[in-house]
């Protein structure tokens, strides 16, 4: 067992057995890292996975804490448009994800590129699709905390609560394979980069680009214009390496 998983191991039971309550502040990293006997960059490592899977949150300035971040409560809104399509999804992430980006590149402090590369390093590297799919969206979810704009970072949220729906998963199943992980993995790097680089402008136009070949592969997914709950598919296997 790494370093990395066993501080993983030991902060997963802190937060099950109630050490640290729901909406608590963890320790300072110091303190926490003398707590567990690991060094601070095992322990960093350690909190990054836990906050991608949604069990931690982190407020710059502010702290680490357990839960997930308070936003608007996107549930409410589906109830109230049950319908919306896939489509309305991704037009909605075409309008709003572009501007993030933009934004993203002129406020991203230099904390926010080293977890944006970290995200990038993960998702390259994904075993399978679920392991993927979770950073992925970390990756676009840092993007948006990264321009350090709450309403943003809500909107953002809602349009995920969407995607989170099982049929929703099934459909970005059924569009994603070897190839396209690797296009997908390349135009997340090149929007890192330009973000990196405080080009507002070209950050846009390649999260623009990023997003219009996401829905083009989703759009030519077989019965995606049916009820796509209906796909029965197996996960495929990126890469036969592990995390």
């Amino acid at each position: 067992m790494s370093k990395i998983t066993l501080a993983y191991a030991q902060l997963l039971n802190l937060l099950e057995n109630g050490v640290f309550p729901d909406r608590s502040r963890l320790p300072p990293e110091r303190d926490l890292a003398l707590k567990l006997n690991v060094g601070r960059s095992t322990l960093r490592k350690a909190l990054c996975l836990l906050e991608a899977e949604g069990r931690i949150w982190r407020h710059v300035g502010k702290g680490t804490f357990v839960g997930g971040p308070p936003h608007v409560n996107g549930g409410a809104i589906l109830q109230q448009t049950p319908l919306i399509s896939p489509a309305e999804v991704m037009e909605a992430r075409l309008t709003v994800e572009p501007v993030i980006a933009s934004t993203a590149a002129l406020r991203a402090t230099d904390e926010d590129i080293d977890y944006l590369r970290h995200c990038l390093d993960k998702s390259e590297n994904a075993a399978d699709w679920e392991t993927y799919e979770l950073w992925d969206g970390t990756l676009h979810r840092s993007v948006a905390k990264a321009t350090h704009n709450g309403l943003l970072l809500c909107v953002l949220e809602t349009i995920n609560t969407i995607r989170q729906r099982k049929e929703w998963g099934q459909l970005r199943q059924h569009a994603l394979n070897a190839e396209r992980h690797q296009t997908y993995c390349s135009q997340h790097r090149a929007v890192v980069e330009a973000i990196t680089g405080r080009n507002a402008q070209r950050a846009a136009a390649l999260m623009q680009q990023h997003i219009s070949t996401v829905m083009q592969n989703m759009i030519a997914v077989p019965g995606a214009d049916q009820d796509a709950a209906t796909i029965d598919i197996n996960p495929p296997q990126l890469h036969t390496d592990t995390l």
